[in-house]
């Protein structure tokens, strides 16, 4: 078994794979003014195993293409939509979020909690433009600073692991510079981080070491990672989160 399959093994029992909750979504959804009322069709870009797609599905009249490039996580995805009772509404669909195989102007809504960073943000806003419909709307989540100055421990950290990490002023001169107009922002608390993601990861550490006992060196290797960045998310909370941007196309 591979690290990577060391990591999946690690996250896909868990609702998030990144922070959120599912208050988080539906204030996203309430800024983007996603009622109930209006027929939708939403692409979740990156939707691991289908937290945001299953809250979506559960609380709008939509159709929604659910993408991520893991199959264990869209796997898990179908069981969680079924076991929701949404998965007439859920399209899953295994592919790459930098080559994804979609028609121009095809979504009201695109979607993407957490994700973006890997094909970088201002990547991922010009590319999956074209997918929205005239008027579409962009709901993402991404790393950002919360203050334009910071310890140089976590801004060291995180301009090392992801140099595009940002304030939101400077993701929203982004989205106004690739042809969107904000309608709302607000970053996730830290009952988002820790009680949602942090946590439950954390009670997952035992039993993946029960189940993989011959692959324990690599596993204790992740879960130093992971307390590492626990530990620093701790110590520095005032300075970094996830932004949620909500935005609209502009024609």
């Amino acid at each position: 078994m591979k690290d990577l399959d060391l990591l999946i093994q690690l996250h896909i029992t868990q609702t998030r794979q990144g922070p959120g909750s599912q208050q988080d979504t539906l204030l996203a959804a309430q800024l983007a003014n996603l009622g109930a009322n209006t027929a939708l069709k939403i692409a979740d870009i990156g939707c691991g195993t289908g937290a945001a797609s299953i809250d979506l599905a559960s609380n709008l009249n939509c159709d929604i293409t659910s993408v991520d490039f893991l199959p264990e996580f869209i796997q898990q995805l179908k069981s969680r939509a079924n076991h929701a009772g949404v998965n007439h509404k859920i399209t899953p669909l295994v592919a790459d979020m930098a080559e994804l195989p979609f028609e121009n102007d095809s979504f009201d809504v695109i979607w993407s909690e957490g994700a973006v960073y890997n094909i970088g943000f201002e990547t991922g806003i010009r590319d999956w433009k074209k997918y929205l419909k005239p008027y579409g709307k962009l709901i993402v989540s991404e790393l950002t600073w919360l203050t334009d100055e910071r310890p140089d421990e976590i801004n060291e950290h995180w301009n090392r692991e992801y140099p595009e990490v940002a304030t939101a002023g400077e993701k929203i001169r982004l989205l106004e510079q690739h042809g969107y107009k904000l309608l709302g922002y607000f970053p996730l608390d830290e009952a988002s981080w820790i009680e949602q993601y942090y946590a439950p990861l954390q009670a997952r550490y035992q039993s993946i070491k029960a189940d993989y006992p011959h692959r324990l060196p690599a596993i204790q290797r992740l879960i130093d990672e992971n307390e590492q960045e626990i530990a620093l998310y701790n110590k520095y909370k005032q300075f970094v989160s996830y932004g949620v941007f909500i935005a609209q196309k502009v024609d």
